[in-house]
């Protein structure tokens, strides 16, 4: 019951309140410069796609948190989660900044998210940790491909998705580093598969 309120009380603070990072953004103090209409709406899509990211980083760290049997893992999934909500948080700001919206979708994907993480979990921690290192370091490499598509005028969105990469990097390190399982091909494929099909969903919706 405890972890079933906890996973709850996770699930509406993503979705409904507004984010609180422990760190400020990587684009405070960034000097921006004036984007053309096209450019704020391109921004705006892919700074909208990266939210989106954290809305399943949250659901996903949360339901493996919420089954493994190992104090450590559980420190490490929730530690990695309050690092998640500072992108959370930082990623909502550029979206007030840029005059755009989260996805309309988004309780749809952290449902998604969250039981492909139970489903891991439960089928083992190293398997679990397996899910982290893959999910990581496609995040890691799609963040790299919206570097070469934001606005180069757009310095305070580029500041964030810089250091987003960094650390979506070093999650998957740790977590590799901690005895992650890798995950089989087909796992792999159908993991970028349906990150394809949100992606492209959620750069309007």
């Amino acid at each position: 019951m405890d972890s079933f309120l906890i996973a709850a009380d996770a699930a509406l603070k993503t979705l409904f309140a507004k984010p609180a990072a422990a760190e400020p953004s990587p684009a405070r103090g960034v000097a921006q410069q004036a984007l053309s209409a096209p450019e704020r709406r391109l921004s705006g899509a892919l700074m909208r796609v990266n939210h989106v990211g954290e809305v399943c980083a949250q659901a996903l760290y949360t339901a493996q948190a919420s089954v493994t049997s190992d104090p450590a893992l559980r420190r490490d999934l929730l530690e990695a989660a309050r690092e998640e909500t500072d992108h959370l948080a930082w990623t909502q700001e550029r979206l007030d900044a840029l005059g755009a919206r989260p996805s309309l979708l988004n309780p749809l994907w952290y449902a998604g998210a969250f039981t492909i993480g139970l489903v891991a979990a439960k089928v083992s921690d190293r398997a679990s940790l397996g899910f982290v290192v893959e999910t990581e370091r496609q995040v890691a490499q799609h963040l790299k491909g919206h570097l070469s598509r934001l606005p180069q005028a757009d310095h305070a969105s580029r500041a964030v998705v810089v250091r987003m990469q960094a650390d979506e990097e070093r999650h998957a390190a740790h977590a590799l580093a901690s005895g992650a399982l890798p995950l089989p091909a087909p796992a792999r494929w159908a993991m970028r598969a349906a990150a394809k099909v949100m992606t492209t969903t959620a750069h309007y919706l």
